[in-house]
C-alpha cells in the first residue's frame, strides 16, 4: 500500500515507553520501547544529554560496556590480524614472491568507487616496493562487470605472471579456469557472498568464504585489499602510505557497507586523517560539491563526494578514475574533477527521468503495487550505470524490494540492479531463482543480475512468492524507525556534540531520527524551488526551522493545518554557511492530530 497522504490519528500520541507504530504522511513510523529510568542512567553515567542516552539504548546499547564499545571503538578490541583472513598468508607470500622476482602483476578492478579505490590502495602500496604492475579497470558498457577469460588471455599476451583481482572475482569461474590452463597464477581479493562453489585460483581473500576464520565479515572491497597490503606491510616492517586511509574511507562509505565493528575503527581513522589534510583530488570533489566546511563528516562524503566518484565508472575510459585518485599532477587532477562535476550533472538529470517514468507506471498502475511485492521494470533507454541508484530512491518510496533493468535487444537479456529491504534478503532471493539466471551477486540489500528476457515472468511471479512468504503486508509499507523523542529547547550545541559522538552515520548506524510532539507553525510553510518545503514550528516557547526535501506535497498538507499542533519526526544538523553555524531540523514525516 502507498500513503499519499495524511492519516488522522489519536490525539495522545503513545508514549516510546509502549511498542507503537504511527501512520504518518508518507511513512509508518515505527517507535520502540523504551525505558525511562535505564535512560536516564545512560545520561548520568556517560555524560550524555538525554535524547542521544535514548538512541542508544533504542539501538541495543544499554549495558555500559556496550556502550563504551561503541563510543570508543580501539584497534585492540575492533581490529582482527589480517593472516586471519582464508588465503591472505599465501597471497602476501606470492605477491612478495613476484616483487622480488620483477615479475609483471596485473591489478583488475571494477568500475565503480570500491573497485577504483580498491585499485589505488594496491598500486599505492606496491608500487614503492618496486613491484612492475599495471591495472585495468572494464567498461561498464564495452566489457561488462568482473573478469573474463577474454582479459586472462589478454593478460598472457602481455607477458603478466600473476593477476589479483579486487572487488570481484568470487563468482569468475571461466576466467579462474583459463588463468590456470594458461599458467598464470590468480589471486582473488572480493567481499560479495559466493554462492556454490569457488572459483579455482592460488588464493580467494573473502571473508564471507565459509570456513573462513576472520571474524568480520563486513567489509567493502577495498577494506580487503588494505587488509592485504597491511599483511605486506607489516612482513616487511613498514608504514602504509597515509593516503591509502582516505582511499578505504571513501570506497567505504561509497559502497554502503554497515559502519559498524571494524569498518567504523577504520573510517573513523580515515575521517581524522582526512579533516588533518585531504588530498588535491578530495579537495577538487569538495569543490564541486560546495562544501566549504573545514571538518567533513561521513554524510558529506556519502551525499556529496561519493556520487561524484561513482561518475569515475562512467568514463569512456576507466582507468581515469585511478588516476584521478593517486595522480600527483594537479593539471590531470583538475581535468578529470571538471569532467566529474559535468557528468554528475548529467546523472542526476537522467536518474530523474528514470525516476519519474517508474513513478508514472506505479501511478497508471502499470506497476501494480497492490498486485506485487516486489517492483520489476526495465527499459532499453536506462542506462546501466544510473539503474541502482534509482532502484534504491524507488525502494524506500515504496517500501519494498525493486529491480530495475536494462533491456539489452541485442543480446537479448535483461541486466539490473536490485535494492531491498531489511525484511528480505535480496541475495538469498535471487539464489533461489538460480536457475533463470546468467549470472547474478552481491549482498543482502543490493546485488546485480543479468537474465535472458523470457525469464522474466517467472522470476518476478517466484520472488513475489518469497516476499509474500517471508514478510508481512505491514513490512511491505514505506517506513522510518525513529530512535528517541525530543524536545525543541534539547536542542542545542551539546545535543549536536553527543550526536557527533555516534559518528559516523551510514548503513547499521543511520543518524538519528526523532519523534519531536505537538509543534505548531508560527506562520504559513514556504516552498523552495517547486520540491521542498519550509516551516517554522513552536513548542515552549522556543522556535525552529524545518525543512522537508523532496517533499512538495507536505505544502498543502502544512497549510491546511495552520496552527493546530502535529507531530514531526526529523533529524538534526548542524548547518555550517559562511563562517555561520546553525543547529536545524531536517523533516522527514508528519503525521496530523484530530
Amino acid at each position: 500500500m502507498h500513503m499519499t497522504t495524511a492519516t488522522i490519528i489519536p490525539t495522545a500520541l503513545p508514549s516510546m515507553n509502549d511498542s507503537v507504530a504511527v501512520r504518518g504522511a508518507k511513512f509508518l513510523w515505527k517507535l520502540k520501547p523504551s525505558d525511562a529510568d535505564a535512560i536516564h542512567r545512560i545520561s548520568l553515567e556517560h555524560s550524555i544529554s538525554r535524547a542521544v542516552a535514548h538512541v542508544l539504548y533504542s539501538r541495543g546499547y544499554q549495558t555500559s560496556e556496550a556502550i563504551t564499545s561503541f563510543l570508543f571503538s580501539s584497534y585492540e578490541r575492533d581490529v582482527a590480524h589480517p593472516s586471519k583472513l582464508k588465503g591472505a598468508l599465501t597471497a602476501a607470500e606470492r605477491i612478495l614472491t613476484a616483487i622480488k622476482n620483477q615479475e609483471k602483476i596485473l591489478i583488475f578492478g571494477d568500475y565503480d568507487v570500491d573497485g577504483a579505490t580498491s585499485c589505488a590502495v594496491m598500486l599505492l602500496a606496491l608500487i614503492p616496493l618496486g613491484a612492475s604492475i599495471n591495472y585495468f579497470l572494464p567498461n561498464r558498457v564495452r566489457d561488462g562487470y568482473g573478469i573474463s577469460a577474454k582479459m586472462v588471455r589478454k593478460a598472457l599476451a602481455s607477458g603478466y605472471k600473476l593477476i589479483i583481482t579486487v572487488d570481484n572475482g568470487i563468482s569468475a569461474h571461466e576466467a579462474a579456469e583459463e588463468a590456470a590452463r594458461l599458467g598464470i597464477d590468480l589471486i582473488i581479493t572480493d567481499h560479495h557472498r559466493p554462492h556454490g562453489t569457488l572459483p579455482q585460483a592460488l588464493a580467494i581473500v573473502n571473508p564471507n568464504q565459509e570456513d573462513c576464520e576472520y571474524p568480520y565479515k563486513h567489509f567493502a572491497g577495498v577494506g580487503v585489499a588494505f587488509k592485504l597490503m597491511s599483511l605486506i606491510y607489516e612482513q616487511l616492517n613498514k608504514i602504509l602510505p597515509t593516503k591509502i586511509y582516505e582511499l578505504v574511507t571513501l570506497g567505504t562509505i561509497a559502497d554502503v557497507v554497515p559502519l559498524i565493528g571494524e569498518n567504523r575503527y577504520w573510517v573513523q581513522q580515515g575521517l581524522s586523517k582526512i579533516n588533518a589534510g585531504r588530498s588535491y583530488a578530495l579537495n577538487v570533489l569538495a569543490t564541486n560539491g560546495n562544501l566549504t566546511k573545514e571538518q567533513l563528516s561521513s554524510l558529506d562524503i556519502g551525499f556529496m563526494i561519493a556520487p561524484q566518484i561513482n561518475a569515475l565508472g562512467r568514463l569512456d575510459d576507466a582507468r581515469e578514475a585511478v588516476k584521478f585518485l593517486i595522480s600527483a599532477n594537479q593539471d590531470d587532477i583538475n581535468r578529470v574533477g571538471t569532467i566529474l562535476k559535468n557528468i554528475n550533472e548529467e546523472r542526476k538529470q537522467v536518474e530523474q527521468g528514470i525516476y519519474q517514468e517508474v513513478l508514472n507506471a506505479i501511478h497508471a498502475n502499470t506497476i501494480d503495487l497492490e498486485q506485487e511485492s516486489v517492483i520489476i521494470a526495465a527499459s532499453s533507454n536506462w542506462p546501466a550505470g544510473v539503474i541502482g541508484l534509482v532502484a534504491g530512491k524507488i525502494m524506500h518510496q515504496f517500501g519494498r524490494p525493486t529491480i530495475l533493468l536494462h533491456a539489452d535487444h541485442k543480446e537479448g537479456v535483461f541486466k539490473g540492479s536490485c535494492r531491498s529491504i531489511p525484511e528480505f534478503d535480496i541475495f538469498n532471493g535471487l539464489s533461489a531463482c538460480k536457475d533463470l539466471l546468467q549470472t547474478f551477486g552481491g549482498h543482502s540489500f543490493a546485488a546485480g543480475l543479468k537474465f535472458a528476457m523470457h525469464h522474466l515472468p517467472e522470476l518476478q511471479a517466484r520472488l513475489s512468492a518469497q516476499v509474500n512468504a517471508q514478510v508481512s503486508k505491514d513490512d511491505l509499507i514505506p517506513k522510518i524507525t525513529l530512535d528517541a523523542e525530543l524536545e525543541l529547547t534539547d536542542i542545542n550545541h551539546t545535543l549536536m556534540k553527543d550526536l557527533e559522538r555516534l559518528e559516523p552515520f551510514g548503513n547499521r548506524n543511520s543518524q538519528p531520527s526523532f519523534l519531536v510532539k505537538n509543534v505548531s507553525q508560527i506562520k504559513p510553510p514556504t516552498i523552495l524551488k517547486d520540491k521542498h518545503v519550509k516551516c517554522m514550528v513552536f513548542y515552549q516557547g522556543m522556535v525552529k526551522p524545518v525543512i522537508f526535501f523532496n517533499r512538495p506535497e507536505l505544502y498543502r498538507l502544512l497549510k491546511e493545518q495552520g496552527d493546530a499542533p502535529f507531530h514531526l519526526a526529523a533529524t538534526v544538523s548542524k548547518n555550517e554557511w559562511m563562517n555561520n553555524v546553525s543547529i536545524e531540523l531536517q523533516g522527514l514525516d508528519v503525521a496530523f492530530e484530530v
